[in-house]
């Protein structure tokens, strides 16, 4: 299949083009480099250093192979966009290029603006693409569990069947998202659904769970194949950003009591799962939901795994819960529905431990470079209301090495 990946040079991207491609796909991408510029005015970067895309392209066509033909440009550019399609004529488009951070939308107006506008227009742009150029392509969009919140009932894939005053109908799940972020996907769901219907494409949306993870085998030990790891407040998911102030041995900081719960999958089991939505499409005109993770943790439980396989590396952390910057129920039930992908052939094999003691490994060596921005793994964004006054970052840096929690 030819797969276009939007967002190639992201987390998932990079390493979804490595998977695909060694499994006997061709692949194109197109990226504008944001994910660089956003970790960049956090004041931070990837843990793992990233080549330019120069040299990432270079890297790839001698591990693979195979010349990965990328596009550099702005997925809100629909002429752009027309371009690639008529070019490379995809036969599925993974949609990956989308502003992935809910602190980031909630800094101020203009950051909540400038992510709904990005993610809802790029999405406009291939579901039009799709429909003006290549009618049979399948969109793999990526959503997010976080689209669901925390309701106090089971979470099915998408949607569910309900009986009202004697009534029944099948309606898609209410979605209770919890930040502009969130928002930004739920708008981004609703109008793929509504495509489907009208204008006869076919789409998967993923509702995936958190990821986490430094690598996949494809990328071997070749420095220009690796992805990204962001531990900054914003672009450092739970896991990718315990294990970087684990290398460190800076306390880990869940937020609140830490009883949150959310879904989780590591990196390489990600792929996976993306791979079968693509070689499987949805039927034309249909609409179809996967919620994609292995496990459901809490966050806290999560930071005492990353303490006690950092304890076997030789890394002494404690845990050390802040408060929470954001507006989330810390206890509440949590129970999502994922046997859609499973009925398709996906069976998780790495556990979260395993996948954490991959991650040290690989994190140990890049010690310095974390500690040069530890700073940034302190959240100063504040859910309801802007950044933190200047001092606040000291005051959280104080509480944070106050002690076992």
């Amino acid at each position: 299949m030819r797969v276009l990946i939007a967002g190639i040079d992201g987390y998932l991207g990079w390493t979804l083009a490595q998977y695909l491609v060694d499994t006997g796909h061709e692949v194109a991408g197109i990226d504008n480099y944001s994910r660089r510029s956003w970790v960049a005015e956090m004041d931070s970067w990837s843990a793992i250093p990233i080549a330019p895309m120069s040299e990432r392209l270079q890297g790839f066509h001698e591990r693979y192979r195979e010349k990965l033909t990328f596009y550099e440009g702005d997925l809100q550019d629909y002429s752009l966009v027309e371009k690639v399609f008529n070019e490379f004529e995809p036969n599925a488009v993974v949609h990956l290029g989308e502003c992935p951070s809910a602190p980031y939308s909630m800094i101020d107006r203009d950051h909540a603006v400038y992510v709904q506008t990005n993610n809802i227009n790029s999405t406009f742009n291939l579901i039009f693409a799709i429909k003006d150029h290549s009618p049979e392509t399948h969109l793999v969009k990526l959503g997010t569990m976080g689209e669901y919140g925390t309701p106090n009932t089971d979470i099915p894939e998408g949607f569910f069947d309900v009986e009202y005053r004697g009534r029944r109908d099948r309606f898609p799940y209410p979605r209770q998202a919890p930040s502009w972020y969130h928002w930004s996907k739920v708008h981004g769901s609703n109008n793929i659904m509504f495509a489907c219907k009208t204008l006869g494409i076919s789409a998967t949306d993923i509702m995936q769970g958190v990821v986490f993870g430094t690598q996949i085998e494809q990328m071997g030990d070749d420095p220009r194949l690796s992805t990204r790891l962001d531990f900054d407040q914003a672009f450092g998911t739970a896991i990718n950003r315990f294990a970087c102030q684990a290398v460190i041995e800076h306390p880990l900081t869940p937020y609140g009591k830490g009883s949150q719960q959310r879904g989780f999958i590591p990196l390489r089991e990600s792929m996976k799962c993306l791979k079968l939505a693509i070689e499987n499409p949805a039927a034309m005109g249909e609409y179809r939901v996967f919620n994609q993770f292995a496990e459901v943790h809490s966050i806290d439980g999560l930071a005492r795994t990353v303490q006690h396989v950092a304890s076997g590396l030789g890394l002494d952390v404690e845990v050390k819960n802040l408060e929470n910057p954001r507006m989330e129920l810390e206890e509440h039930y949590y129970n999502p529905d994922h046997s859609k992908l499973r009925e398709l052939g996906y069976t998780p094999t790495q556990s979260v431990e395993d996948e954490v003691r991959i991650m040290l490994s690989d994190l140990i060596p890049q010690r310095d470079r974390i500690e040069e921005k530890k700073r940034s793994l302190l959240p100063d964004v504040q859910w309801g209301g802007y950044r933190r006054r200047s001092g606040y970052l000291s005051d959280i840096e104080a509480q944070a090495a106050g002690g076992q929690s």
